[in-house]
């Protein structure tokens, strides 16, 4: 027995995108939110879109349409970039409503710098 059209799954288009706006109202669509992440991290110059290629391992079209907010990519490629981009790990955090994570990273970081300015005036005043 072959295939009908109406055996495909086709998505339904019920005119509902995945996050609508976040609590700011900056951010519209996931695509465009994890697109912005990645050109501050990464530049929006040609070698960053070979630079992701390279960490991913994905397409250089596909990493293009993420830069473009085009596409998004898929849950394997946004763990890579979240254990690599401080950026995208951010913005998923605060896409995923934990802005307490974002916070508290972002404090651990402080007092980690914190902590190499005071070894260095140490070293200085020795």
């Amino acid at each position: 027995m072959s295939s009908t059209q109406n055996d495909r799954k086709l998505r339904s288009e019920s005119g509902r995108s995945f996050l609508q706006s976040d609590t700011s109202g900056g951010i519209d669509r996931f695509a465009e939110a994890i697109a912005g992440a990645l050109r501050r991290e990464f530049g929006a110059l040609p070698g960053a879109v070979k630079q992701v290629v390279r960490i991913t391992g994905a397409n250089e079209r596909a990493v293009r349409n993420w830069f473009e907010a085009r596409n998004a990519p898929n849950g394997e490629n946004l763990v890579i970039l979240m254990g690599r981009s401080d950026e995208v790990l951010e913005v998923v955090l605060q896409l995923a409503g934990r802005q307490e994570l974002v916070t508290a990273r972002r404090l651990s970081g402080a007092r980690d710098k914190l902590r190499e300015m005071l070894a260095l005036m140490d070293d200085l005043q020795s």
